[in-house]
């Protein structure tokens, strides 16, 4: 439950400390006085939006921390998963800067928003205006259902296989659209991978094909200079061969005389050996040297192909068409292992949806076993507030499709008077009417759910005299089993307080603040006859507050 509660610079409020206990806390002051004020403040702990035009001080950052005691509440699970410290009594804090900006903590370590907001809701319920209209949603119609049914593992695990049906199903989605995208380009990629492949590229050499092309376009030439060459070397008349040859000779038969020449003598053997197989090189390549206009054509026709497939593909050299030719075929295969994910992911979309349909028709008969029930009682509620000829029809429409809660399309039919036509929530004329048949929804489930506290702002809308007591009563008997905090102008709702607290206005320093206090018993009976009385408390006032307090003279 809420115990403390500390606001500082927002709207009409300069700084206000309020200490809370259980059963019923009531809340009254002059319309204007602050006291929504206050739901307001306490609503920026639980998540909901902050604008810096609220701070009263522009200057200066609000601050905003409510102290709970969540030692009764199973919530360890829940700070966990959020890596958080849990403690008996934990405090949520909101701040918020004069630029706007806003910081959140729990136990003093800064969270998220949406985490901030994840713990608001399961410590504190707030009934407002805007509630009254989520009562009109069918979601929140489908939450009251549940709430009977009173088995929350039984929908968290629709939940889970729901969340993980709808990931499989995106993913599906988005490898039919990559699939779609990648077979718009298949035949493409396929012909540009086989027009490569089709060139056998591999192990060729680009160097050597020009070399070839440029041999056999010149072999005339290079014929007609080896031959030159070759005549040069071994004229019969006179050739380099027998010039060396009588060379050597000469040298050896003076070397006697000068042994240094013995050394040249053996350089030009090595010179005349050299040149031997120069020759014969030349001879054979001179010999192996024709012109082959078939091969020429062949060689030219693969070479031009080549450089038409380097040009198409933007590249040099047969390495990079290989590397394209790679890609190519990566491409093609992954069309192939998007099919076979496809296959998977329909396999297991398939049998989730089995597992789902299982799920959601047991929701759907545990649902529909306590429409009666549900009916029943909040149509006795709605009798003890006044409505005994009112009647509540829940209807129960089973969808073809999953939804995030099962299949079920639950609505609430409403008929105040007896005679008339079930009408839907969001035709109901009468505040009054929605009011009491709001407290009574909340009345039925609240000893259904584990939530630690539950605040009305004015659901006394539309009511007085003995109903406005009853609304009281039912209040009442909600606060022995959760905190329960009411603002209301109605002194018979005031009357049922186990704590009374007046919000109040004063003026200073040429401003004007809102605060609040604990009515002491005297205090309770003043607040009381006034609110019986209106701006004079009159005699007769005073003692209608004493007896709707019970208080002996």
């Amino acid at each position: 439950m809420l115990t403390h509660l500390s606001i500082k610079n927002y709207a009409l409020i300069e700084e206000l400390d309020i200490d809370l206990s259980g059963g019923l806390s009531i809340i009254t002051g002059e319309t204007g006085a602050g006291k929504s004020i206050i739901i307001g403040a306490l609503s920026l702990i639980l998540g909901e939006r902050a604008d810096s035009k609220a701070l009263k001080d522009k200057n200066s950052k609000c601050i905003v921390e409510g102290s709970f005691d969540i030692k009764s509440y199973d919530l360890k699970e829940l700070f966990k998963s959020h890596d958080l410290d849990f403690d008996n009594q934990s405090l949520l804090r909101r701040e918020i800067t004069p630029a706007g900006k806003s910081r959140a903590f729990i136990n003093d370590t800064p969270v998220t928003l949406q985490v901030l907001k994840e713990f608001g809701m399961c410590l504190v319920d707030i009934h407002s205006q805007h509630q009254k209209l989520l009562l009109h949603t069918k979601g929140y119609q489908l939450n009251v259902v549940d709430a009977f049914v009173n088995d929350p593992q039984f929908l968290l695990n629709y939940k889970r296989q729901y969340i993980r049906y709808k990931e499989i199903d995106q993913r599906l989605t988005d490898l039919l659209e990559q699939e779609k995208s990648a077979r718009a380009d298949a035949d493409y990629y396929q012909f540009q991978f086989d027009e490569l492949n089709e060139a056998n590229l591999d192990g060729q050499d680009l160097d050597k094909i020009e070399s070839d092309v440029k041999k056999l376009n010149h072999a005339e030439e290079i014929k007609t200079e080896l031959l030159r060459v070759l005549n040069i070397l071994d004229n019969d008349q006179r050739s380099v061969h027998s010039s060396i040859s009588e060379a050597r000779n000469t040298l050896d038969n003076i070397s006697k005389y000068n042994p240094e020449l013995k050394i040249l003598e053996e350089r030009l053997k090595s010179v005349y050996i050299e040149l031997k197989d120069i020759f014969s090189e030349l001879e054979s390549t001179e010999q192996s040297t024709n012109y082959d206009a078939d091969k020429l054509a062949s060689l030219t026709e693969r070479l031009d192909h080549i450089y038409r497939l380097q040009q198409k593909h933007s590249v040099e050299g047969i390495g990079e068409l290989l590397e394209v030719r790679d890609k190519l075929y990566s491409h093609i295969n992954s069309i192939k292992s998007l099919e076979e994910d496809i296959t998977a992911l329909n396999t297991e979309k398939v049998k989730l949806e089995a597992e789902l349909t299982s799920l959601a028709s047991a929701l759907t008969n545990a649902r529909t076993s306590v429409l009666p029930a549900t009916q029943d009682q909040i149509k006795s509620l709605l009798a003890q507030l006044g409505m005994p000829s009112a009647d509540l029809l829940i209807e129960n429409e089973v969808q073809e499709d999953f939804g995030s809660s099962g299949k079920d399309r639950v609505q609430f039919l409403f008929k105040p008077n007896r005679g008339g036509s079930f009408c839907d929530l969001g035709k109901i004329a009468s505040g009054g009417e929605l009011s009491r048949l709001m407290l009574s929804i909340k009345a039925s489930i609240s000893s259904l759910t584990a939530l630690p506290c539950i605040i009305f702002d004015e659901i006394d809308t539309g009511v007085s005299g003995e109903i406005a007591d009853k609304v009281g009563e039912i209040m009442k008997k909600m606060s022995t089993q959760m905190q329960v905090i009411c603002i209301t102008h109605l002194p018979q709702i005031a009357s049922k307080a186990d704590v009374h607290y007046l919000a109040f206005k004063y003026s200073g320093d040429g401003s004007t603040s809102s605060d609040i206090k604990h009515l002491s018993e005297g205090e309770r009976i003043d607040e009381i006859a006034k609110m019986l009385s209106g701006t004079e408390t009159t005699q007769a006032a005073v003692v209608n507050a004493k007896e709707l307090l019970n208080v002996l003279n």
